[in-house]
């Protein structure tokens, strides 16, 4: 049994917390939010439950959120079951044709269709899009980057253009879209392409008025391994001076915030995924959680 004051100090907490989000409830309300899911979120089946359910709450509180999403160890996973070992260049991923058809299979009708799936059970429709649908996105084929020189990656890309027609489509009819990180180069050849990045060029698209980036970390850190030196805001010119001496896994996360604020999205986090509700926490509380990026 529960004793009564310790009910009523429960009750008096949630009704704190409550109050506490209505700043961000008027300010937030009717604005587009994008989401780049990634990390541990993406396979603990706990915490895949949680962010679904941040998903839908923010949908009937009426924020839009547009959810990216890439899926590098369920990637891997498959090709190991099929006998493709993975290949790595300059920490990306090398994709030929065959690694390819994986890579658009698994995102689109393993990751995005459970993760729709569960923002529906959790209450709020969805539509399942990738860069192919309604040339979402246009992307151009990169090399990888090494002290040696530059390295072929294969059918890797980075997008250039993005046309938010459908995702603005989505939005109006009310429903969360679920976007996979595949996109088609102007020739049509499909190319496989980071997911943070995708989600800073659709932020910027869309004019979100936040981008928020899940990982594995707390947030970012001034001299790591320093834990004292975690970063609860940092400016883009503190940033652009601090990228070279990030570590590489870091790197696109940040390049994404950076470049969202630089393209008009007034601020961009990266998230510890890892914390359950931790979208609703840095959203809707003042203490927030993870490292945000202003201009």
């Amino acid at each position: 049994m529960i004793p009564a004051n310790t009910d009523q100090a429960l009750a008096r907490l949630k009704a704190e917390t409550l109050i506490e989000s209505l700043d961000w409830l008027r300010e937030f309300h009717g604005r587009i939010v994008v989401v780049k899911f990634g990390g541990n979120a993406m396979v603990d089946e706990q915490l895949q439950l949680a962010f679904a359910q941040d998903m839908a709450y923010l949908r009937f509180v009426g924020i839009k959120p547009v959810v990216v999403h890439g899926g590098g160890p369920q990637i891997t996973a498959r090709l190991a079951e099929i006998g493709i070992k993975s290949e790595f260049r300059a920490g990306m991923r090398y994709t030929d044709e065959k690694t390819m058809s994986v890579v658009r299979d698994v995102l689109r009708n393993q990751i995005s269709k459970n993760l729709a799936n569960l923002i529906e059970e959790s209450g709020a429709q969805t539509v399942v899009l990738s860069g192919e649908d309604d040339s979402l996105f246009r992307a151009v084929k990169v090399k990888g980057q090494t002290s040696e020189g530059e390295v072929d990656l294969g059918l890797v890309g980075e997008v250039k253009t993005v046309n938010p027609r459908a995702v603005l489509q989505a939005l109006d009819q009310g429903k969360v879209p679920v976007i996979s990180s595949v996109a088609p180069s102007n020739a049509g050849q499909l190319l496989n392409v980071n997911a943070d990045l995708a989600a800073s060029a659709l932020a910027i698209a869309l004019g979100a008025d936040k981008l928020m980036v899940l990982t594995d970390v707390p947030g970012l850190y001034a001299n790591w391994p320093e834990i004292d030196s975690l970063l609860s805001e940092i400016s883009v010119e503190e940033l652009t001076e601090l990228m070279p001496k990030l570590e590489s896994g870091m790197i696109p996360k940040m390049q994404a915030c950076l470049r969202a604020v630089q393209g008009g999205v007034p601020k961009a986090h990266i998230i510890d995924g890892r914390q359950p509700h931790s979208i609703l926490l840095e959203i809707f509380t003042k203490a927030g959680v993870g490292t945000q990026v202003t201009s």
